[in-house]
């Protein structure tokens, strides 16, 4: 029994002993080396077009359209004629007021060459001859009142009598006010009494040229039209616009940007505008960083004007601009995907070990786009950084290399299915035959 007892445990003794260990977990991954070249940092976002001089034309005044000397899509010059509105009655009052600026100008140089008592003298006369008149045409009123009231006269003649005696009257006033004023206030007041008239009448002059200039219409821009919504014979409004000058030789692209991306732009970074469609991005500038924050959106308003607008570049579109804030040229870069964060939120890579091993390595890193970062200390040159598989991977943890091209190649034969294997199949069966 004792013998029995020590074999079973010589045996058992036997098979832990020759167990096999665990086996250390392999993790296949694929490597970049670190490398030397430049590295820029982009800030991407969209952006709508605008041109970057735009004139929305509106009359000063409310008039019929007469004429229109332009469509949409006519190219114009800044001071181009592009409509015309009704102007016969402003262009009468215009004439009006520049004769009677003219006469006063006339009298303020006689006033002023021929000196006061001439003006006096003349005054005297005129007042005179207008006394006389308005008597004359008083008498003549009088006496077809009388014959009209006797059925002697038509009533026509009266009337005639009646306007010819207010207009007698008025000259006559206006003559002993003139003369009145000329004899109370002096040769220095008279002057200025004429100059005064001459500036009233100059300024109701300039005032209907201004109303006549209105209802001609002129572009206050270099520029195509974009838009002339009313026809000939409508009604313009005051201030309702009847046309849009827009200047697409400049083109600007404004977008909105988070306060950190924005707060490394600087006006004259270089930027690119892609264009749905189009295989080619069109070159730009950054050309304004707003000053302030836009309160609704909590963001920055950028600018990129393109350095040379291409005809698929269109006011209103919506565009992908892509601005470059910060380039290094001597830079060590490694994938994006292959920098990490720990716990602790410092950054960290991977690096393939000649061990076999992963072995991790805090970095400090500088410029990041999309697609590469820069690792200013922790690694160097031509490391061999673990790009693929490194996901969460424990420090030391055995690792398996594999080609880029393994990894695909693997995948077209997982998907070939049975009938690949039986092809490979075939040739080692003859082989072995």
């Amino acid at each position: 029994m004792i013998a029995m007892c020590t074999a079973i445990a010589l045996v058992f003794l036997i098979g832990c002993g020759g167990a096999e260990k665990e086996k250390e977990p392999v993790v296949t991954v694929q490597t970049t080396p670190a490398q030397r070249g430049p590295i820029s940092q982009v800030v991407s976002a969209e952006a709508v077009v605008y041109p970057l001089e735009q004139a929305t034309v509106a009359p000063k005044i409310t008039s019929t359209i007469k004429k229109f000397h332009v469509q949409r899509g006519t190219h114009v010059k800044k001071g181009q004629l592009l409509a015309e509105l009704e102007n016969a009655d402003l262009s009468g009052a215009a004439l009006a007021s520049k004769g009677d600026f003219k006469q006063a100008a006339a009298n303020y140089v006689t006033t002023v060459s021929a000196g006061l008592p001439q003006q006096i003298q003349k005054a005297e006369l005129d007042a005179a001859t207008a006394k006389a008149t308005f008597d004359a045409q008083q008498k003549v009123y009088d006496s077809r009142k009388d014959l009209f009231q006797q059925g002697a006269i038509p009533r026509r003649d009266l009337d005639s009598a009646e306007v010819a005696l207010l207009q007698a009257r008025s000259q006559n006033e206006q003559a002993q006010k003139l003369l009145a004023d000329l004899q109370r206030v002096g040769k220095e007041q008279g002057l200025k009494a004429a100059e005064g008239a001459k500036e009233s009448y100059e300024g109701r002059m300039l005032n209907a040229e201004a109303q006549l200039s209105y209802s001609r219409i002129i572009s206050p821009i270099d520029g195509v039209v974009t838009d002339r919504p009313l026809y000939e014979g409508d009604l313009a409004n005051a201030n309702q616009p009847i046309l849009t000058v827009m200047n697409t030789s400049r083109l600007i692209a404004k977008a909105h940007i988070a306060q950190s991306e924005a707060a490394i732009l600087r006006v004259g970074n270089p930027a690119r505008l892609k264009i749905s469609g189009l295989d080619e991005p069109i070159k730009g500038d950054v050309t304004l960083v707003s000053p302030a924050l836009d309160p609704g959106s909590t963001t920055i308003e950028v600018w990129v004007e393109a350095s040379k607008p291409d005809p698929a570049l269109k006011p209103g579109m919506t565009v992908e601009v892509a601005m470059t804030a910060k380039t290094v040229k001597d830079a060590i870069v490694v994938p994006t995907p292959a920098v990490y964060k720990n716990a602790d939120g410092a950054d960290y890579v991977l690096l393939a070990g000649s061990d076999g091993h992963a072995h991790l390595k805090t970095v400090q890193v500088g410029v990041r786009n999309s697609e590469t970062t820069q690792i200013v200390s922790g690694i160097v040159a031509n490391d061999p950084v673990i790009s693929s598989g490194g996901y969460a991977l424990p420090d030391k943890t055995q690792i398996k290399i594999e080609a880029a091209g393994e990894k695909d190649a693997g995948e077209k034969a997982g998907k070939g299915g049975k009938a690949d294997t039986d092809d490979e199949a075939k040739p080692m069966a003859k082989g072995k035959e």
